[in-house]
């Protein structure tokens, strides 16, 4: 019995043991998540107009879709941290408000995706949550514990359908860190750019602007990509800014170089040179994917184009009576053929329902 016993146990230590060799031979990183016994203390709804006091501003908020905030009261021990809840119109407002309000001193919080903070705060974008955190200016936080309440409110990262709904990065190289913006309104453009004729954007004809600062020659430049629903639109703002930004003409410090492609304007603003600015256009790539759709117009007059809509329609109509009245034709042949070879079947009746005789007879 000892023998067997002891033979159960190799067994048993055999495959305890297998299950390490296999995490021996394919080692694996672990997130260590900080162990803060952080727990939500109080909550309240604020109006808009109410995120003044932690730091926001109620037009550029609107600009991004925000319509309600909610504060929280978050606490560890005797500390006590507020947490600010705004919901955006979509992922991307929420991620727009997020670059807006960061600032060159703001670092990406490590190991936490779409947080950046410093030692008063942070700010972080959720799914269509823009979210504010503000550490307790009278109790001594460790940076374990700070980082273990972002932690706790937002989860180390966004859901994967609001990542992928989210703008492209600008061009890594040369990036000054903590410059990008995601521009969705007029009044945040404003703040953004206070020398540029914001105004020719076309925000009310869906513009979206992304932008960042670079290291480029003996200053800084500023890149901007804009995006458009459609070519048409892209056209005619660039036309615009070709007239009145003198778009490519070298005028010193304050020229503006860019070029359109497809749907997409590409700008620098206040390049040291014409080759600062074509350096930095270049790291732009435009990529166009050929889909089934509906045959671009052209150059066709609009009063063709109604023509040809009217056309349709009416070639619509005849298809659709020839079914008809072929299925008319079909229907009458069937009870023809029916009557003919299955007289007794009620389908041969022109009626359409067999007859019920009663036979009954007058005395």
């Amino acid at each position: 019995m000892v023998a067997a016993l002891r033979k159960r146990l190799g067994l048993s230590c055999a495959l305890l043991a297998a299950p390490l060799l296999c995490f021996a031979q394919k080692p694996t990183t672990i997130t260590l998540v900080p162990a803060a016994n952080w727990r939500q203390v109080d909550s309240q709804s604020l109006p808009v107009e109410a995120i003044r006091n932690y730091g926001g501003d109620p037009v550029i908020e609107s600009e991004y879709g925000v319509k309600s905030a909610e504060h929280r009261t978050y606490g560890l021990g005797s500390a006590r941290a507020d947490v600010v809840v705004e919901q955006a119109s979509d992922a991307t407002g929420a991620y727009g408000l997020l670059t807006f309000y960061r600032t060159e001193g703001m670092t990406a919080e490590k190991g936490i995706q779409l947080a950046v903070g410093d030692s008063q705060g942070a700010l972080m974008a959720r799914g269509r949550d823009f979210i504010r955190f503000f550490l307790p200016k009278d109790h001594s936080l460790s940076e374990n514990d700070a980082l273990a309440l972002l932690i706790y409110v937002g989860g180390t990262r966004p859901p994967a359908r609001a990542l992928e709904s989210l703008p492209a990065p600008m061009p890594a190289a040369g990036l000054v860190p903590g410059t990008e913006k995601y521009l969705l309104g007029l009044q945040a453009a404003r703040h953004v750019l206070p020398e540029f004729r914001t105004d020719l954007i076309g925000f009310d004809q869906g513009a979206e602007v992304q932008l960042a600062e670079y290291d480029g020659g003996p200053g800084r430049s500023t890149l901007m990509a804009i995006s458009y629903p459609t070519p048409q639109i892209a056209r005619i703002r660039f036309g615009a800014m070709m007239s009145f930004l003198a778009v490519n003409q070298d005028r010193g410090p304050g020229s503006v170089f860019g070029r359109r492609e497809g749907s997409y304007l590409f700008l620098v603003l206040r390049a040291s040179s014409p080759a600062v600015a074509t350096n930095l256009l270049d790291q732009f790539k435009v990529a166009r994917q050929v889909s089934w759709d509906e045959r671009y117009p052209g150059d066709k007059p609009l009063t063709l184009q109604v023509l040809e809509l009217i056309l349709a329609n009416i070639l619509l109509i005849l298809i659709l009576v020839g079914v008809c009245l072929l299925g008319g034709l079909l229907l009458y042949l069937s009870k023809r053929l029916a009557y003919k070879y299955f007289p007794q079947w009620g389908w041969a009746n022109p009626e359409g329902e067999p007859v019920i005789r009663l036979n009954l007879r007058w005395p």
